[in-house]
């Protein structure tokens, strides 16, 4: 049997149908993850145990970025999103990755902090040293919670006490850090604040008000580096632009803003796909952006010694492969199978290296052709449709719209009506 590779020569030129038959062999995926992915996987029963007030599902396109090589594994990464370009962005800077090795990810322990908010304090320093002298057994407190996460390796790691000033007083805010092995951990850690709250209160005489987790989540950090020949990004000179494209955006916080946008459409595809909590992912990276320092960027670039561009990632990645959405929607169940991770930690790493690739694939096209010719292509297509094309008359209209530079609804109706009055 050949070896399994993510490295796919044409495989936007293939039908659906074979696009989905070359996932599914690489992932052994039975007839009913198929369905789950092809077909509408999440049933309005299954809809009506996840959220309030029901009525429908709505769907999203479901694409699989191709050629990732991560740590020397192969990888086919599904990716929820309706952005154009974005797919073929993260599949094409993922191929020249692999001519110098491919991604190098790592992430620090998955430690979430849970926040007990500490209020109405006459003696803040006092307080802070009467919940030290009782951390061990705080600690032990707040494991008896959760003997599960106990039993895989995890639990509540450690306590720190933060004095935050506001308005109205000086206040304490205790850190219970708890390691959540593969769960994103936000059941687990509130559970666990709430318990200690009122102990808290009892132990010091003030008065608890927030017991809840921070999506700044410092302690579980993902990173991924990369190195990218000079010659097949272009030359020195597309190099170099990357690298200035870069600097600006790590020095102008308008810039920044949407330079992360870029990183997030990414992350947020691999995150969605996998019914993990795009939200907190989003909080936790835009928070940590401006961690300690101005906001700036998540990515880093530089020219190394050969000429070659080195490139790099840092952020929280708290996600998870138990619990939540992840075990209950059949398409999530099946996208994690597409990837075959065994870790939540595995799988932040992917995560981080597709947020890179997006991040190199925008800074390239705004190096060298402008991001609005690469997109303009596939963003046509939507136009056209919304004008009324069907058919073969879709790709007739783009063609002049693009040739024209002129993407727009009225613009597409014109050029339809034209090309159906000449087909009369």
């Amino acid at each position: 049997m050949p070896e399994k590779t993510s490295k796919l020569s044409g495989f936007y030129k293939l039908s659906l149908e074979e696009r989905l038959k070359i996932v599914s062999e690489f992932a052994e995926l039975t007839d009913e993850e198929k369905d789950a992915i092809s077909k509408q996987g999440l049933s309005l029963s299954q809809a009506d145990l996840m959220i309030e007030n029901v009525i429908g599902t709505m769907q999203i396109p479901l694409g699989v970025a191709a050629n990732f090589l991560i740590n020397g594994k192969d990888y086919i990464v599904p990716m929820a999103l309706e952005e154009p370009s974005v797919v073929a962005a993260a599949s094409n800077i993922a191929k020249l990755a692999r001519i110098k090795g491919g991604f190098k990810a790592e992430t620090t322990e998955p430690v979430m902090i849970g926040q007990i908010q500490l209020t109405g304090l006459s003696d803040v320093v006092e307080a802070k040293e009467k919940i030290l002298a009782r951390k061990k057994e705080l600690l032990e407190l707040a494991n008896a919670q959760d003997p599960m996460l106990i039993k895989f390796g995890g639990g509540a790691r450690d306590l720190e006490i933060r004095e935050v000033e506001t308005p109205s007083e000086k206040m304490l805010v205790v850190h219970l850090l708890v390691d959540c092995r593969d769960a994103m951990g936000a059941n687990a850690v509130n559970t666990m604040a709430e318990t200690l709250a009122p102990v808290i209160e009892k132990e010091t005489g003030g008065k608890v008000y927030l017991r809840i987790i921070s999506n700044l989540a410092v302690h579980r950090l993902a990173r991924a580096t990369a190195v990218f020949d000079k010659d097949a990004m272009g030359g020195a000179d597309v190099v170099k632009g990357v690298v200035k494209a870069y600097e600006f955006s790590a020095a102008d916080q308008f810039r920044a803003t949407t330079y992360n946008k870029g990183i997030m459409n990414g992350i947020d595809a691999v995150v969605i796909a996998t019914g993990n909590d795009f939200r907190a992912t989003e909080a936790g990276a835009h928070s940590y952006a401006s961690y300690g320092r101005k906001y700036t960027t998540l990515t880093k670039w530089r020219e190394n010694e050969d000429g070659d561009l080195e490139g790099s990632i840092e952020l929280p990645m708290a996600v998870g492969l138990v619990g939540g959405a992840t075990k209950v929607h059949p398409t999530a169940r099946a996208c994690v199978k597409i990837l075959g991770v065994k870790s939540a930690s595995e799988l932040a790493g992917i995560i981080v290296s597709v947020g890179m690739a997006q991040n190199l694939g925008a800074l390239k096209a705004l190096a060298t052709e402008g991001i609005q010719r690469g997109h303009m292509g596939l963003h046509a297509r939507n136009v056209a449709v919304m004008a009324g094309a069907t058919g073969d008359m879709i790709d007739k209209v783009v063609k002049v719209m693009v040739s024209e530079k002129k993407v727009r609804v009225d613009r597409a109706k014109e050029i339809l009506e034209g090309l159906e009055g000449n087909s009369q």
